[in-house]
């Protein structure tokens, strides 16, 4: 049986920079409160023509290239937005055109910050049954064009990015060795952005805000966030027969540091052994963790034959964990 390595990763972060001292001017705010909420000094943010396929698109030539891959040798693109372009066709259908691969099917999927070890865990599948040699996997979104701007708790946050990573069929040692997805529906209201349902007046009403923007419970959602992320963690190295001493590190979804750091102490691991950007781009939801995978590959700090854990959570609620051999 085929295992799935990842062989080629990507990224893509647009040029404009939202900094706390921009975001002063228009929300009351102030760096000092930023910083110590979450950690976050800038946030990216798209060209005001600048959407989702676009970003995904760079992403996944980088990808691609760093697999020393060509388009034609992708046999599924999969990728996960919570801001897709349109609601049909897919993004994933607009990204196979951009870049040109002819022989690949193509589709959307959404756990929101969780995807991309959802779409890990998914892409695994079909490699280790022969479906498939080759499967590119894209995160992105423009949060940023669905953040409201008047609520502090939130505009803060949020920043625009895409990562993407290509796994493809090994022999080999490398692979994914355990993994763990979840979701808790009945925290479902806890992170939402409405679409087209008939109860918008009554959750604008709730939220304060428009329907689409982005509107989250806090105190909610960082509860379940630190507990999903690092007892998740523990189950699948305890499935592997593996502790955090056999790990080189560990990449978390870049939520807030509040966040971050309390799961941390859970795992009772130490701050080195983890890999943050939120510092440079804040929360960037699914494409949080491909993009410092991709920070962390391009800087030496993860190496072939490093063991490594991919852990997020998200909108649904949804959780996922995935160990691998890089």
């Amino acid at each position: 049986m085929p295992k799935a390595r990842i062989s080629g990763v990507g990224m893509y972060i647009p040029e404009k920079v939202y900094d706390n001292a921009y975001m002063e001017s228009i929300v009351d705010t102030n760096d000092e409160w930023i910083t110590r909420r979450t950690g976050i000094k800038e946030r990216h943010v798209s060209a005001p023509d600048e959407y989702t396929t676009d970003m995904a698109t760079i992403a996944a030539k980088r990808a691609l290239d760093s697999a020393g891959l060509k388009p034609e040798d992708i046999d599924l693109i999969m990728l996960a937005t919570v801001t897709p372009d349109y609601f049909t066709p897919s993004c994933a259908c607009v990204v196979q055109g951009n870049i040109g691969a002819v022989n690949a099917a193509a589709f959307d999927y959404n756990a929101a910050c969780s995807s991309f070890v959802t779409g890990l865990v998914m892409a695994n599948q079909f490699i280790e049954n022969g479906c498939y040699k080759h499967i590119l996997i894209i995160c992105a979104d423009v949060l940023t064009k669905a953040t409201d701007y008047k609520d502090r708790a939130t505009c803060i946050l949020f920043g625009d990015a895409a990562g993407a990573a290509v796994l493809s069929a090994t022999e080999s040692g490398e692979g994914i060795i355990s993994y763990e997805i979840g979701a808790d529906g009945e925290g479902c209201k806890n992170i939402t952005s409405l679409a087209i349902r008939d109860d918008a007046e009554e959750l604008e009403k709730r939220i304060g805000g428009r329907k689409e923007t982005i509107w989250m419970a806090g105190q909610a959602v960082m509860k379940f966030a630190v507990k999903a992320m690092a007892d998740s963690s523990g189950r699948i190295l305890e499935k592997a027969g593996l502790t955090y001493d056999d790990v080189e590190l560990v990449i978390p979804h870049q939520a807030n540091y509040r966040i971050v750091d309390s799961a941390i102490k859970r795992m009772g691991i130490e701050k080195d052994k983890v890999f943050l950007h939120l510092e440079k781009y804040g929360n960037t939801s699914a494409s949080c963790i491909p993009v410092a995978l991709c920070e962390a590959v391009e800087s030496g700090r993860i190496k072939r034959g490093d063991k490594i854990i991919l852990v997020g959570f998200g909108g649904g609620l949804t959780w996922g964990a995935a160990l691998l051999e890089y």
